[in-house]
């Protein structure tokens, strides 16, 4: 079977790094609080209240929270918002996992397409994310 694109030869040459995955929101800070908890990386120093983000400590990519006037929250699965994006978090017991994040403020979302290896959730701004069983 042939696979059209790139050889591994050029997959090997990097163009660039990824360094975050930046999400829109009306609080930053509030809402790296509510990540930083999921991921127990803490949130780095602050300049101003239009963006935040998570210190992996040179661990590689991380989250990063702009504030976007007017935000509006994706809607899933619908289209009228989509949610272009969203990420996910590996944990070993869905059920553990799923206890802590909505204590932390997340919401499980209705639609789960296959609760027994991952579910998804809604943030405190209503970004969708998973957790996913590891």
């Amino acid at each position: 079977m042939s696979v059209s694109g790139p050889t591994v030869s050029a997959m090997s040459t990097r163009i660039a790094t990824f360094a975050l995955f930046a999400l829109d929101c009306p609080d930053p800070l509030a809402l790296a609080r509510f990540y930083s908890a999921i991921t127990g990386w803490p949130i780095a120093p602050q300049d101003d209240g239009h963006w935040a983000q998570l210190d992996t400590g040179g661990a590689g990519a991380t989250l990063a929270f702009q504030r976007v006037d007017d935000f509006r929250p994706p809607r899933w699965p619908g289209q009228e918002h989509p949610q272009q994006a969203h990420p996910d978090f590996d944990v070993p017991d869905l059920d553990v996992g799923e206890r802590a994040l909505l204590d932390l403020g997340a919401r499980k979302h209705e639609v789960q397409p296959r609760p027994e290896s991952f579910r998804v959730y809604l943030d405190p701004v209503g970004h969708p994310f998973c957790l996913v069983r590891a």
